[in-house]
């Protein structure tokens, strides 16, 4: 998921700044005392599983967690993935400063959409539903930012674009499966992590 420095267009990096910092403000007011632990562990389990990837083209495939992130902090997921971000590419030169606006939406924007659009069905439907729901939804919903962000850059990222797509889709399945089961278990010990978080 990350897209590595140089690749972009001025035009698509300045369009992610913007969103990500609109998106971290909007985040940080949402991010009340009692979430700073949650979104703690949710940031050091983006961190750790996005650090196994594989290099595609200028981008990379890897488990992000966005789905489930997004289930349980909403808004917050802004400034989970972008610290998680600053770190990688700090510490291990995954993605890079300058795109880093520009790899945050691709992440923290899907799991926002699929925050509003699954949350309320948590009482409603199986939580093995909800939870495959949101992780396949996220990770896709992922993919094709990152082939945009792509294709808006240049002609040239067409292919890369499309492949970025393909291969997300093992990801996304698996991802779905691991939400799935995660989210069952949330709804058996700790319900309230989702409907709390509106």
């Amino acid at each position: 998921m990350h897209i590595v420095d140089g690749v972009l267009s001025v035009p698509v990096l300045a369009a992610g700044a913007v969103i990500t910092l609109v998106g971290s403000v909007i985040g940080l007011r949402q991010l009340t005392d009692d979430k700073i632990p949650q979104a703690a562990v949710l940031a050091a389990c983006f961190f750790v599983a996005s650090l196994i990837h594989i290099p595609i083209g200028p981008s990379s495939v890897h488990l992000i967690f966005n789905g489930l992130i997004g289930l349980l902090l909403g808004w917050g997921v802004f400034p989970v993935v972008l610290i998680g971000l600053v770190l990688q590419a700090v510490f291990f030169g995954f993605g890079g400063i300058v795109v880093l606006g520009v790899n945050t939406i691709n992440i923290a924007v899907p799991a926002v959409i699929i925050g509003m659009c699954i949350r309320p069905y948590f009482s409603r439907w199986s939580s093995y539903v909800v939870g495959f729901i949101s992780g396949f939804g996220a990770v896709f919903l992922t993919s094709l930012m990152v082939a945009l962000a792509l294709t808006l850059s240049g002609d040239v990222f067409l292919n890369s674009a499309s492949l970025v797509i393909v291969a997300h889709i093992p990801v996304a399945l698996l991802e779905g499966f691991i939400c799935a089961y995660s989210v069952h278990l949330l709804k058996k010990i700790r319900p309230e992590l989702i409907n709390s978080q509106k």
